[in-house]
């Protein structure tokens, strides 16, 4: 399971897009808290302390525990508005999370020996099928990623969600419960590469030295010049 990540926020004074741009003058990011069947919070946050973890891996499965003027809210990132031009937040959505609460989140994979790998040695390609996978569990049970090794995986090799460690506590979202998360595919470079230098471009002109095609059967030859 991943760290809570501890955030420092305070109390919105108006809810709106009033209360959302007064937020943002003073520096700060609008923010709300809401759900586990109790009334929204409305906050601001200090950048520094959120903008570090909006880049990180697996951001909307991490827990994180909001202060807020004395108040501690645990939490779990649900959506980021960004500016389209500087990148940067505008308003975010955390979940309020209970005890009990059972969430849905996207959990990465990480594949590891590549260098392991007989088939990725002879150059074959690891082929990612799923970067992430869909689980659903409580707060306190999310995985931070699944690992696959690739130890001793020759080409042609097919890794499937049955071979993934997956908690008991957690329950994969799929139709598929073996579906493939990834293969070792064989190189296609070399043989595309071939083949575009074998097959002629159109409306090439012949070989130096070829010969001409011989006329069709039937076909008269052209008449000499008049003197």
């Amino acid at each position: 399971m991943a760290e809570t990540t501890k955030v420092v926020a305070k109390m919105r004074d108006r809810a709106g897009k009033g209360g959302a741009r007064s937020s943002r003058r003073d520096g700060l990011i609008p923010a709300v808290i809401y759900g586990d069947k109790q009334p929204p919070v409305m906050i601001a946050v200090e950048p520094k302390t959120i903008e570090r973890e909006l880049h990180k891996e697996g951001y909307f499965n991490h827990l994180m525990k909001i202060a807020v003027d004395g108040t501690d809210y645990d939490v779990l990132p649900r959506d980021v508005q960004v500016d389209p031009v500087t990148d940067k937040p505008l308003h975010l959505d955390f979940l309020r999370i209970g005890p009990e609460s059972i969430i849905t989140v996207q959990v990465p994979v990480h594949f590891r020996n590549e260098l392991a790998s007989p088939g990725i040695k002879r150059g074959g390609v690891l082929n990612v099928v799923l970067h992430e996978i869909t689980v659903r569990t409580k707060a306190s049970s999310i995985p931070e990623y699944f690992e696959v090794d690739l130890t001793g995986l020759e080409i042609g090799h097919s890794i499937h969600m049955s071979t993934l460690n997956i908690p008991e506590s957690v329950r994969v979202v799929t139709r598929d419960k073996n579906a493939t998360v990834a293969s070792i595919a064989a190189p296609t470079v070399a043989r595309e590469a071939a083949a575009t230098e074998a097959a002629p471009a159109d409306g090439a002109a012949p070989a130096a030295g070829a010969a001409a095609a011989a006329p069709a059967a039937g076909a008269k030859a052209p008449a000499p010049a008049k003197k």
